[in-house]
């Protein structure tokens, strides 16, 4: 049984960073100024060239260190915390009364019907 530790592989962690953010290999070659099959390459390649990595750090919005160390774990780590401490536990409140703006609605229809009837009325009264 080996314990050697599996090294990073930096492209499959800036794929995973690049599919979380929700971009495309297009748009992170058009971000950095290279084809998409030159992203694909980078993102199967093991290492990647200390300043193609800052330029795709930059891109994708997160630091050098960020696609270094990113694991999985941390990922749901960083979600679970977010959401256990609030940021995103704001449930789902409104500020009025639903109902009293379909009220409120139905009384500014009613009134439009009601102006356009009023029109209607004096055209033919005109006549």
């Amino acid at each position: 049984m080996s314990t050697a530790i599996k090294p990073k592989h930096i492209g499959r962690n800036i794929s995973r960073i690049r599919e979380l953010k929700g971009m495309k290999q297009e748009a992170l070659a058009f971000a950095i100024g290279l084809t998409q099959q030159s992203v694909s390459n980078i993102e199967a390649s093991e290492n990647v060239d200390e300043e193609k990595l800052i330029e795709v750090a930059k891109a994708l919005g997160v630091s050098v260190e960020a696609i270094k160390n990113f694991t999985e774990e941390n990922v749901i780590n960083y979600f679970n915390n977010i959401y256990d401490n609030g940021v995103f536990n704001t449930g789902n409140y409104c500020n009025f009364n639903p109902l009293d703006k379909v009220v409120e609605l139905y009384e500014r229809l009613v009134q439009a019907e009601k102006d356009k009837n009023e029109y209607l009325e004096k055209l033919l009264k005109g006549k």
